[in-house]
């Protein structure tokens, strides 16, 4: 169910399918395999960084991200907001909500988004940077990349509790290890968590 999903550190993903779909890249080592598709969630730095963005991007390169992001890009640019369905290289793509519930990092407001992917017969909910919100509870997904590191987002214990009422086949912590949280947020996220769980390996490149 997990192979070909590379987490490459932070909330930052590939995904291969065909096609090769990055999410949120940040850090890439050299070397990295260019990309089909390129998802970003919201215009922190942790999540958009254009020179990342320059080391895997072609010319046939599409992207799809919300406005305060898609205006900083150029050729093929799908601008999304929470509730946006549509489908880019082939891959179906439903745009949801993302943002704190009681912290001022990530207001509703905002229009920052998660995404829920369909790719190689899997469905992938990247969750972006959220708290345990009420519109997860409609989501039925295979995969489920949850942030675990706290602060900005949710805590090991909230993502847990997020899994646990999803009840996706799989759920992989992410938002941890760099910005902030460590390998014990991951630790404590899969002991809470009454789904399966697989704490990747950062994958280089």
């Amino acid at each position: 169910m997990l192979e070909n999903l590379y987490w490459l550190g932070h909330a930052s993903f590939r995904i291969v399918g065909p096609p090769t779909v990055y999410v949120d890249p940040w850090k890439l080592a050299a070397g990295a395999p260019k990309a089909d598709l390129v998802l970003i969630t919201h215009d922190h730095h942790d999540h958009f960084s254009p020179d990342d963005v320059a080391k895997i991007a072609t010319p046939e390169t599409s992207f799809v991200a919300p406005a305060s992001v898609a205006n900083k890009l150029t050729g093929d640019v799908h601008i999304v907001r929470p509730g946006d369905v549509l489908t880019v290289q082939g891959v179906a793509i439903r745009a949801v909500p993302a943002y704190n519930l009681t912290k001022q990092f990530h207001p509703k407001s905002a229009g920052h988004v998660g995404y829920v992917v369909e790719i190689g017969g899997r469905t992938i909910y990247v969750a972006g940077d959220t708290d345990h919100i009420p519109e997860m509870a409609t989501l039925r997904v295979d995969i489920a990349l949850l942030p675990v590191g706290g602060r900005y987002t949710m805590t090991a214990d909230e993502a847990a509790e997020a899994a646990n009422a999803m009840r996706p086949r799989w759920a992989v912590p992410t938002h941890y290890g760099s910005v902030v949280g460590g390998p014990s947020d991951a630790e404590r996220f899969k002991r809470l968590c009454r789904v399966p769980v697989e704490i990747l390996s950062v994958t280089v490149p």
